[in-house]
This record gives C-alpha cells, structure tokens and sequence, in this order.
C-alpha cells in the first residue's frame, strides 16, 4: 500500500479526490455537546467498549478521546468483520494483543458474536463486581460504526440470560452516520446491576489528514453530501487499481455460464440502496440475480480497463487517466443512461453501495503498523 499512500499524500489535490482541498469537516452541533458528555461520563464508567470499523481499525478511531480512553479499562470491538477481510482481520487482533489492548472482531447483528465481547466484558470487570453495587459500561465510537445495532443485540441477550428487567427502548439503527444523538442508559443485569451507555457516534472537528478523512467516508461514518460521492468512489478506485484486486477477478465465474439462468431484463428494477441497514428488505430469487449480475458486470468492466492499461500507477497522471476509463466503463456495467444528467453521481452512488455492502468482496483499508 506504499504506492496509494505516495499517490493519496502527493496527488489529492489534483485530482480532486476532497471537496475543496482541504481537511474535512463534519462537526454538527449535537456532536460538540455529546462530545462534551461523553467526557464526563467516561469519568465514572467503570469499562469501555470501543467500537471501530473492522475496515478502518485505526482510521476509526477518535483521537480526541484515546487520551482518557487509554487509561480507562477497554476492550476494542472491531464491528462488521463480515465485511473485512479475513485473512488480514487476524494480523490486526495480533497487533492489538502486541500493545496489550483486548480487542476481538464481531459482527453486531450476530447474538454469538456478541455474546463473546460480552463474555469478555464480565471477564475484565470481574475484580470489581464484588465491591460495586453498580457497574457502567460505555460504548463510543465514530458515527455509523455499528453502535446501536450492537446495543439492541446486548438487549436481546440480557433479556433471556439475567433477571426480569424493566422494558427497555431499542435504540435507532439507520444506514446514516449521526442517528444516535443523546447519550441513554440500558439496564442488562441484575447483582450486580450494569449498565451500558449508548453514545452518539462523534468524530474529532476537523479530520486532517486526507487519508483518514476519506476513509471514514468511504466506511460510511461522514457523510457523502461533506465529501462528494464522486470524490469517494475516485479513492475507492485508487485504492483498488494501485493494489490490482481488479486482476483477481480475472477468474471469478460468470453465474450464467455455470449454467444458473433466468429470464433477462435489461428493464428489472432493484433498487441497490435496500441492501443497507435499516432499508434491507428480503430478496427475491429474480433480485438475487439481478445484483450478482451487476456485481460481475461491475468487477468484470473494472478487470478489463486495468488489465489492458499500459500506464503507470503511481503516477498520479495516468492513475487519473484509467479512474476516468473506469467511470465510462462502470456506467456501461451499470446500466445507467449515457445522457443522464447527474451520470456519475449515479455511478458513484451505487458503486459505493456495492462497496459498502460487500458485494465487491472483504477489505481492509488500513495497514497494519510495522507490517510490510
């Protein structure tokens, strides 16, 4: 990954990849308030689940925070491992346990999943549930990062494992980052009584440097509108071409030619953003079809434009030349009118979802530190 670091420090700028140039900034006026908060009650809690992003484990966290977090008791959730690559997933849990910071990788919506870090949680407030009448568990964390998806599935766990507890308030899960914006307290368990807080998701107020800033809106915790979708969907294909995951799809099967068909519409509405949280709505087998077909056009347009460019990738030139190359193609693939107006706002739009989603496979964004 030397070689998009190189291109994203030195050719940003030029090619446009951040809204105006600069650093990014998504700082809306509850998050200075729940930022404030989240302070003092960190003061009193008694242990904190750090939920970050299994794609960006480092670029998911806020640094305003790490001073006081790194003195508390923490366990680091890396939440939609589902969407992470996996055979790199166990060299971040490694790298983790190496600073001697409990970290395990979960997927929110999984009961068992969640059942381990809660496991884990009981395991590293064991030395003070005997003296503590009342125990306050914490969860924080950058906006769209899983936090309340993870609270409602704490939820249905306690309510089978502990004590008859007073009815609690599911918290609100939606695919845009800053649903959450008070702090509230669930009650999971009786004797000793514990607590856990659910936050608003809060990033630092300015994010300097262009990398992270565009990784977190690529994982989704800023919103496109801050960043421009189409200066996202340009990182996402820097990253891709200067890492060449498009020549490892050169052998992924068509469906079709493994004899697996149905009837062709070239008119077939889905539309791409139900499969996000929140919006996801169950798919028909026609559906299922429709985005694997769109998924392989997609890999298979990307595969091609690279495959036969004959340029240098670290040269910010002619990487901006075969990303160019890349938006014609993706809206052949897409299916999306050549004349449509805002074209390659579309493009990018559900380029990013395929992306988001996983459907163009598991990631991991970030390097590990020290790796080579």
């Amino acid at each position: 990954m030397g070689g998009v670091k190189r291109i994203v420090k030195n050719g940003l700028g030029e090619m446009g990849f951040n809204m105006g140039g600069g650093t990014i900034n998504w700082f809306p006026g509850h998050m200075a308030a729940a930022t404030r908060a989240i302070r003092h009650r960190l003061k009193l809690s008694d242990l904190v689940i750090e939920l970050r992003d299994a794609r960006i484990p480092l670029s998911s966290a806020n640094e305003d925070l790490q001073p006081m977090l790194s003195g508390k008791r923490r366990v680091i959730a890396l939440n939609k491992k589902d969407l992470a690559n996996p055979n790199i997933m166990h060299k971040w849990i490694h790298y983790f346990d190496s600073c001697k910071q409990d970290c395990l990788s979960i997927n929110a919506h999984s009961k068992s999943s969640v059942k381990k870090l809660l496991d884990l949680v009981e395991f590293k407030l064991k030395e003070v549930m005997s003296r503590e009448p009342t125990l306050l568990v914490m969860v924080v964390g950058v906006p769209n990062v899983g936090k309340s998806a993870l609270i409602n599935s704490i939820h249905q766990i306690a309510s089978s494992r502990f004590p008859v507890q007073e009815k609690i308030k599911r918290a609100t899960v939606g695919p845009l980052p800053g649903v959450t914006q008070d702090i509230a307290g669930y009650k999971i368990s009786h004797k000793p009584s514990i607590y856990i807080l659910d936050t608003p998701g809060v990033l630092v107020p300015s994010i300097p440097d262009i990398e992270t800033g565009l990784k977190l809106a690529l994982a989704g915790s800023v919103k496109d509108s801050v960043v421009g979708e189409e200066r996202i969907a340009q990182y996402l294909l820097a990253v891709l071409n200067t890492r060449g995951t498009p020549l490892h799809w050169k052998h992924l099967g068509n469906r079709r030619m493994e004899g697996l068909s149905y009837e062709s519409d070239d008119k077939h509405e889905y539309n791409l953003k139900d499969l996000l949280p929140k919006r996801r709505m169950p798919l028909s087998r026609s559906d299922v079809h429709y985005v694997e077909d769109l998924v392989t056009e997609v890999q298979r347009a990307l595969f091609v434009s690279l495959s036969e460019f004959d340029g240098n990738l670290e040269n910010e030139s002619d990487l901006e030349t075969v990303i160019e190359q890349q938006f014609e193609a993706l809206q052949k693939a897409l299916k999306i009118p050549h004349k449509a107006a805002e074209a390659r706002t579309m493009v990018s739009k559900k380029f990013l979802t395929l992306f988001r989603t996983g459907k163009l496979g598991p990631f991991i964004l970030d390097d590990v530190p020290g790796a080579s």
